[in-house]
């Protein structure tokens, strides 16, 4: 690392935990993002700032009016470019030495197997079942550490699956292949708490710098789930399914 980038991570480099390898184990790292929306924006504004070497952001969608109360790394000035253009210009101005990669599309198939190949973590920032079960495929060919958020109303949860680890369940574990109804699960038609997805993204952020440094404890095996109208955090043991189609 340069001085430059000493004194920038210098309050996280001094943690004990942490350290100079730590700080360098998230330069070299590389982290896709699925998702430039309410989650996604805290997650790679976090991981930016924290120094995470690469990061690849991926979403095939606009910034709209309604986006702009929750998504924060997207302004007034941003309606009607892409959204991960606005995210790039975003991050490149909170950390100009972390390489952005965009990628302007819904990732499927091949393409979403390649961009998971390519990355040290995947963090699943999106907003329907039919890619978050396509994400957690995709990372179970690979074996890449994957770490999911989901925020509705005032509700959110985190959980972190590696398949690297013997005794990690994946996503699928979490909801059977049957769970599907993308739109009576959709902010457009529950409405979302625009902090919420701030919290959230946040502890996504948190749990992908722990499992490229390995530092702590990750929430393989949890499910951390909050109510934000009582600000109450629970936590579920999440134990892996012997009869999941997907990894079993």
């Amino acid at each position: 690392m340069k001085d430059e980038q000493l004194l920038r991570y210098s309050r996280q480099i001094m943690l004990p935990q942490m350290d100079i390898s730590g700080q360098q184990k998230l330069v070299d790292a590389t982290v896709l993002i699925v998702g430039m929306g309410g989650l996604g924006c805290p997650v790679a504004m976090y991981l930016a700032a924290a120094g995470v070497g690469h990061l690849v952001i991926a979403d095939d969608d606009i910034v709209e009016l309604t986006n702009l109360q929750r998504q924060i790394a997207h302004s007034d000035s941003d309606l009607g470019q892409a959204k991960v253009d606005s995210v790039r210009k975003t991050l490149q101005n909170l950390n100009p030495d972390v390489k952005i990669t965009t990628l302007n599309q819904r990732l499927t198939g091949v393409g979403l197997d390649q961009a998971v190949g390519n990355v040290d973590v995947v963090v699943d920032a999106c907003d329907n079942f039919t890619t978050r079960f396509a994400i957690n495929s995709s990372c179970l060919k690979s074996k890449k550490p994957l770490v999911s958020g989901a925020a509705i109303r005032m509700e959110g949860q985190v959980a972190v699956f590696d398949s690297n680890k013997l005794d990690s369940p994946c996503y699928q574990c979490l909801y059977g292949e049957n769970s599907d109804d993308d739109e009576s699960a959709s902010c457009a038609e529950n409405g979302v708490m625009a902090p919420l997805v701030g919290i959230i993204g946040s502890v996504q952020a948190m749990e992908t710098i722990k499992v490229i440094t390995g530092i702590g404890n990750s929430l393989v095996g949890r499910l951390l789930l909050l109510d934000a109208s009582s600000m109450q955090w629970r936590e579920m043991k999440l134990p892996r399914d012997k009869n999941c189609t997907a990894c079993s």
